[in-house]
C-alpha cells in the first residue's frame, strides 16, 4: 500500500469511529467507555490508535484520557470534545469533533467548525502558514468567538503525530510555506470573547510518550520500557494501556520508575487560562498543488 492509500485509509476510519463516537457521548456517560469504545471500533477496522482517545471536557482543551479505574463521568450541559489519531503502517489520521450538551454553546461549536472549513480552502502548496492562521483567527471571530492563540495545528510524519512545524489558529508575522505532499492536522479552538483565549499546563492527562532508553532496576520496569518501545515506538500511549498488561503495585512501581528515570514524558493536561468552555474542530489534509486531499472528511 502507498503512503497516500495508508493515510486515506487511516483517514476513512478515524471519520467513521468520530461519527460513532458522536452518537454515544450523552450526559452520564463514563469517560473511560468512550476511550475505550474508539479503541475497539478503530481496531475492528483494521487500524491503529496514533494516539489515545482525548476526552476532554468544558474548559480542558487537549490531552485527557482516562486511566485505569477512571470514575468521571460526562456531565449534563457538558462541552466535549472527542480528538481521535488513527495511523495505517504509521501513516497518521488526526480528527477531533465537539458534542454540545448545552444550546448556549452551540456557537461555539459552529465557529470552530467554520475556521476548520475555511482553512481548508485556504490550504495549499505556496500557502504560508501565517495566512491560514489568519483565516481561522478571522473566520472565528467573525461568529462571536475567539480562538485560542497558543495551539496549533501541526504537520505529521510517519510514526510522529507533532513533526515540528505548525498551523496557527491565529495571524502572525512568522510562518513557512507548505509543501505538496506535507501531511497537516488543522485544529481550531474557540472559547468565549470574554476568555483568556490562552491555555495553561494542568494535572496529568495520564497521556505518555517514550524518551529515551535509561538504565533502570527493576525486572518489570525493564520489561515494561520494551513493551512500550516495542508497541508504541514514537507515538503517545495511555497508562492504562500499559498498567493493564502490568497490574497491581508491581506494575505502578515500574511506571513511577520510568518516569522518575525520565524514560518516559507525561503530557499535562491543557486547560484554558480562564476555565472557559472550548471548542474544537479538527480535520487532516494531504497538500497538493493547487489544494489538498482531506482525508478525515
Amino acid at each position: 500500500m502507498s503512503e497516500r492509500d495508508s493515510l486515506i485509509e487511516a483517514g476513512g476510519i478515524a471519520s467513521q469511529v468520530r461519527g460513532e463516537a458522536r452518537s454515544i457521548v450523552e450526559a452520564g456517560k463514563p469517560v473511560i467507555e468512550i476511550c475505550e469504545f474508539v479503541r475497539r471500533r478503530v481496531a475492528e477496522l483494521g487500524g491503529d490508535m496514533a494516539f489515545p482517545c482525548n476526552v476532554d471536557i468544558d474548559s480542558v482543551a487537549a490531552h485527557y484520557t482516562s486511566p485505569l479505574g477512571d470514575t468521571t463521568v460526562v456531565e449534563d450541559g457538558s462541552l466535549v470534545k472527542v480528538d481521535i489519531g488513527v495511523h495505517v503502517d504509521g501513516y497518521i489520521a488526526d480528527t477531533a469533533t465537539t458534542v454540545c450538551l448545552d444550546p448556549s454553546l452551540r456557537g461555539l461549536v459552529e465557529a470552530a467548525e467554520a475556521g476548520l472549513s475555511e482553512a481548508i480552502k485556504a490550504v495549499r502548496a505556496g500557502a504560508r502558514s501565517n495566512d491560514i492562521g489568519a483565516v481561522i483567527e478571522r473566520t472565528i471571530k467573525a461568529r462571536g468567538a475567539i480562538p485560542i492563540g497558543n495551539l496549533t495545528g501541526h504537520r505529521m510524519a510517519r510514526y510522529v503525530v507533532h513533526a515540528g512545524q505548525s498551523i496557527p489558529n491565529v495571524s502572525g508575522r512568522n510562518g513557512h510555506t507548505l509543501r505538496e505532499g506535507e501531511v497537516y492536522a488543522i485544529e481550531p479552538f474557540s472559547v468565549p470573547p470574554t476568555a483568556s483565549g490562552w491555555i495553561t499546563d494542568g494535572p496529568p492527562g495520564h497521556i505518555y510518550l517514550f524518551k529515551k532508553k535509561r538504565r533502570v532496576r527493576s525486572e518489570t520496569a525493564k520489561g515494561m520500557l520494551r513493551v512500550i518501545q516495542s508497541e508504541y515506538r514514537t507515538l503517545p500511549f495511555a497508562s492504562r494501556w500499559v498498567l493493564g498488561r502490568f497490574p497491581g503495585q508491581e506494575g505502578a512501581e515500574a511506571f513511577s520508575e520510568l518516569l522518575r528515570s525520565k524514560c518516559i514524558y507525561s503530557y499535562p493536561q491543557l486547560v484554558e487560562r480562564s476555565h472557559a468552555p472550548v471548542a474544537q474542530a479538527e480535520h487532516t489534509v494531504i497538500v497538493t498543488e493547487d489544494g489538498c486531499i482531506v482525508t478525515t472528511a
